[in-house]
């Protein structure tokens, strides 16, 4: 045995895994094996990452697929740190008004639909115009599907194989069947009540129900889609046949989805935001998504010196969450469509340092934080990281945003669409209010960072607004605590809630004592706090890690 060993140091619930060629992590082992499969046939990161994402869109269908949108952070071999942004806006005739008007002329039932209790809702039918909400199901909710011209994208401006080569694996799947897992099996039963059509019951039930653990299913219509796309590129998503039946879909369903709304989508490279946090450079993405408010919280914590306290003591949750606190204030005040309206610079120095002042002991009480969808505050998703020997890095994130989007299947596509419009809201004078082509606030954040001069990871963290406190979270762990990237993502976490309470893990120490600083203290599931993915080069070794809230894993070779 080796006495350098220090056995004590591997506390989590699974080790690290290591590789040099290739590592994938992902939250479905076939997906991630799907993605290996085109790492080992000469395909780099951005091929492994798409074939990925394509796999999940069919053996996680309950949380992503081609009717949502995909996002990427990634630092490419030469050391080019980039972003692309794939997400769709509203139709362009999807004023206040016109929805307002739309929601007013539904029959009841059909109303309610829009608006599940399940889901936290209670609208009246027969509510006056200015109490209605955004719905959160249902046409009115679809924003353009950004996925397929985005994973074209990735393959053709970063990768080296061909969108028909890297969706090879996803096509096998829907058409040969795969086995569901169990808690795919769980989230796809939760489902069942949400789908508002037969297009929608006929792809994803099986005899009128969702399938059982280990059943062998297949897609056979998302299957056809796919092998269209691969044949023909995702104009066939935009301007083809199945942008006819995106558009009929909806429309029949009272929408305004229209044919020129999808063909003049296109996805977008953009440069990253980032700061330094205790010597790691963070990258996140700009608005619409939320990756200013992790670095704004990351750069309040730093400030008031959160990663400095015992990480058992109560102190370190408080000043961390604290943080968190005052950048979600800030975030959900601000953050939108940039083209519509001015956002500080949120992720400052001199920013953070303004708002550092308002932390004290106790915690601060009551801030307004007008979050753009509380309804969806625990939506969970798909995020995958991959890493090439070459030295290419990407966080990929794909996700229609909850489960199976608005509950409608475009015809007989299989393919469900979005529901992210249900982020904006109805009242003209809010940031994220509805406007025609405008983009919604996004909660998918992928993250890379450099913690030293040749040591970089790709990460991130699943879960609605859990999303940038996971990454606090699990950047904190490692640079503040030197913990190992399984370690990192296994520990308990917190997460500051839209009601203002502190939700806390049941392994996490000193409950009592935040509770006795002042903090609103709820015990949540483990499902709540999201789970992560994590690929981190040092040197010519790569790791991965994964946290197992699904059906995650790491594979290497």
């Amino acid at each position: 045995m080796n006495d350098d060993i220090d056995l004590d140091r591997f506390d989590s619930r699974r080790s690290t895994v290591y590789g040099n060629r290739g590592m994938v992590a992902t939250s479905q082992p076939l997906a991630a094996e799907a993605g290996l499969s085109i790492l080992r046939d000469g395909g780099n990161a951005f091929d492994a990452a798409v074939a990925t994402a394509a796999a999940l869109n069919v053996v996680e269908p309950t949380s992503t697929g081609l009717g949502g949108d995909v996002f990427a952070l990634y630092r490419t071999a030469d050391g080019e740190v980039g972003a692309m942004r794939s997400c769709g806006p509203a139709p362009a005739d999807a004023t206040i008004e016109n929805v307002t008007r739309a929601l007013e002329d539904t029959d009841d039932e059909t109303f309610e639909s829009y608006y599940p209790e399940s889901r936290g809702y209670a609208v009246d039918s027969g509510a006056d115009a200015d109490d209605l909400g955004m719905p959160f199901l249902g046409p009115h909710a679809v924003t353009v599907p950004g996925t397929a011209r985005g994973w074209e994208a990735t393959v053709q401006e970063l990768g080296r194989r061909s969108l028909s080569e890297v969706l090879e694996p996803a096509i096998h799947y829907a058409t040969e069947g795969y086995p569901v897992s169990p808690i795919i099996a769980h989230h796809w039963a939760g489902a069942e009540r949400l789908f508002t059509d037969d297009h929608a019951r006929e792809a994803y039930l099986f005899d009128g129900e969702s399938p059982a653990p280990g059943q062998t299913v297949t897609l056979p219509r998302l299957g056809e889609s796919l092998q269209r796309i691969a044949e023909n590129g995702a104009d066939e998503v935009y301007e083809g046949d199945i942008a006819d039946a995106i558009v009929d879909e909806i429309q029949s369903a009272g929408g305004f989805m229209t044919h020129e709304d999808l063909a003049d989508f296109e996805p977008e490279f953009v440069d990253p935001v980032s700061t330094i946090y205790n010597g790691a450079e963070v990258y996140e993405l700009p608005p619409n998504n939320q990756g200013l408010v992790a670095l704004e919280a990351l750069n309040i914590a730093e400030e008031i010196g959160a990663g400095e306290h015992a990480y058992d003591s109560p102190e370190r949750i408080h000043a961390f969450a604290e943080a968190t606190k005052l950048a979600f204030v800030d975030g959900h005040r601000y953050i939108t469509d940039p083209e519509y309206e001015t956002i500080p610079p949120l992720e400052s120095k001199s920013y953070a340092r303004e708002r550092a002042t308002a932390i004290g002991d106790s915690p601060i009480q009551n801030p307004a934080v007008g979050v753009p969808n509380a309804n969806a505050e625990d939506a969970d998703t798909v995020l995958l990281t991959v890493g090439d020997e070459e030295g290419n890095l990407v966080s990929y994130i794909n996700s229609r945003f909850a489960g199976f989007g608005s509950g409608l299947v475009a015809g007989e596509t299989g393919i469900a669409l979005q529901n992210r419009g249900a982020s904006f809201s109805l009242e003209a004078a809010h940031p994220n209010s509805l406007e025609p082509e405008k983009r919604p606030f996004h909660t998918l954040v992928p993250t890379v960072a450099k913690l030293d001069e040749d040591d970089w990871m790709a990460f991130g963290v699943m879960g609605g607004y859990m999303q940038p406190q996971g990454h606090v979270q699990v950047l904190s762990n490692l640079v503040d605590y030197g913990m190992t990237p399984q370690a990192a993502l296994d520990a308990p976490r917190w997460r500051y809630r839209e009601s203002g309470s502190l939700g806390i893990e049941e392994r996490l120490p000193n409950a009592a004592k935040l509770a006795r600083m002042g903090h609103d203290v709820g015990v949540l599931p483990p499902v709540v706090f999201g789970g992560a993915q994590l690929v981190r080069r040092r040197g010519e070794t790569l790791s991965g890690a994964t946290e197992p809230r699904k059906d995650g894993v790491a594979i290497g070779f």
